[in-house]
């Protein structure tokens, strides 16, 4: 059924979607052309997809804990490193324009629920090497990996945890001055999805920015985007189909904008 959904959702969204000449706010429209749209090859793509193949290559099986929703592709509890390259860490195409955000907005503070294999961590890390980013994982077997993919690209300013995100975010939030950007990439339920992103919003400002992956997951989860994008203190939401980006700008009118992308 969530496969269903999904296909069916992807039509709606395509029926919907409107490129940068279909925009007549002066921000997303840069925002399109500078960022969202920007295809040039940053330097680290190829250092971190050099990475990714390796892990693509790579058949140890390594035991999940699921404390979320699960995953779409199998019901195992013992999968290959290679099954999480493909099918748990975010694309090239949408790790890369996380990247580009970062690179762009340059956040000081950067949260990340669900590290996976820390593919899209690293591309974070890389935009901004000024920046403090915690990334929070629940299964400590994917947690080792990553840890040793960021030892493997010299990156040290990322401090990783692990957990329930339940347990653990409420002591992120007590102890971190603000968020100016954070990436929701796990626990793909409707009201874990809320609870997160209430959390959250208690620290951050007009600056900050949330990602949102896989909102269109299950009919729960765009239940759940439909909830951020209707927020009081949210003001302008892009939704990307695999990627829903929050602004909480207050110089903004309330937009929601569905982009090719």
């Amino acid at each position: 059924m969530k496969k269903l959904f999904l296909v069916y959702s992807y039509f709606k969204y395509r029926l919907k979607s409107v490129n940068a000449h279909g925009v007549h706010s002066p921000f997303v429209f840069s925002l399109l052309n500078d960022v969202i749209y920007n295809t040039r090859k940053y330097y680290i793509y190829e250092e971190i997809e050099l990475l990714r193949k390796t892990l693509v290559y790579d058949d140890t099986l390594v035991i999940c804990t699921d404390l979320g929703a699960g995953s779409l592709n199998t019901k195992k509890q013992e999968r290959t490193i290679r099954h999480h390259a493909l099918h748990s860490a975010k694309s090239p195409k949408y790790a890369q324009l996380i990247f580009r955000l970062v690179n762009y907005f340059q956040p000081s503070h950067i949260l990340e629920l669900g590290t996976s294999l820390g593919i899209t961590t690293c591309y974070m890390a890389k935009a901004n090497s000024k920046s403090q980013i915690t990334t929070i994982e629940g299964c400590g077997e994917i947690a080792a990996i990553a840890t040793h993919n960021f030892e493997l690209m010299e990156i040290n300013n990322i401090k990783q945890l692990t957990g329930n995100f339940d347990t653990v975010l409420p002591l992120v939030i007590t102890e971190t001055e603000r968020l100016d950007f954070v990436f929701f990439d796990g626990n793909h339920r409707k009201e874990a999805t809320l609870n997160y992103f209430n959390q959250c919003l208690k620290i951050a400002d007009a600056n900050s920015i949330f990602v949102f992956d896989d909102v269109y997951w299950s009919a729960e989860m765009k239940e759940a985007w439909d909830e951020i994008k209707n927020n009081k203190q949210v003001t302008v939401t892009i939704d990307l189909f695999y990627l829903g980006i929050v602004f909480f700008r207050k110089e903004q009118v309330k937009q929601n904008f569905v982009i090719r992308f």
